[in-house]
């Protein structure tokens, strides 16, 4: 049963809200899931990817950062804001373990995410960031076109 690109773009912006809580409150996940599957309408969400991002994400989180890290453009982890964090530790993760998914249209989603949620210009400094991790992490698709 394939899932529909809009239940996993819902996936995704509710992912990037929890990573973004529990980076600011430090709350456990489990407790972060529950809230949200209490607080919001999760029918339209793909909520197997929902889980998986916000549970995997943490876990690994120090080789997560470590992929992107170099590409910061002279900036620290600690200057980026919470939501800028969490977008880049989302689509690297998917970069690297969602093989499955295109890296155009993890990249496309995290900029739109960022357009919506995140500071000004913020997309911009996402995209260029993603471009160079999807060169690292997915070179062969990204060279084939």
């Amino acid at each position: 049963m394939s899932v529909s690109p809009a239940a996993r773009r819902k996936a995704r912006h509710y992912a990037m809200q929890a990573l973004y809580q529990w980076h600011m409150t430090g709350a456990a996940l489990n407790i972060i899931e529950a809230e949200f599957r209490t607080d919001y309408d999760m029918k339209p969400v793909d909520v197997v990817y929902f889980r998986e991002l916000l549970h995997r994400i943490p876990a690994n989180v120090s080789d997560i950062d470590s992929q992107y890290k170099d590409f910061l453009q002279g900036r620290s982890l600690e200057e980026l804001d919470p939501v800028t964090l969490a977008l880049l530790r989302m689509a690297t993760y998917e970069l690297k373990e969602r093989i499955d998914v295109p890296y155009k249209v993890v990249i496309n989603e995290a900029v739109s995410l960022a357009k919506k949620f995140g500071a000004t210009d913020a997309h911009k400094f996402i995209n260029g960031v993603l471009d160079k991790a999807a060169q690292k992490l997915r070179g062969a698709e990204v060279n084939a076109g």
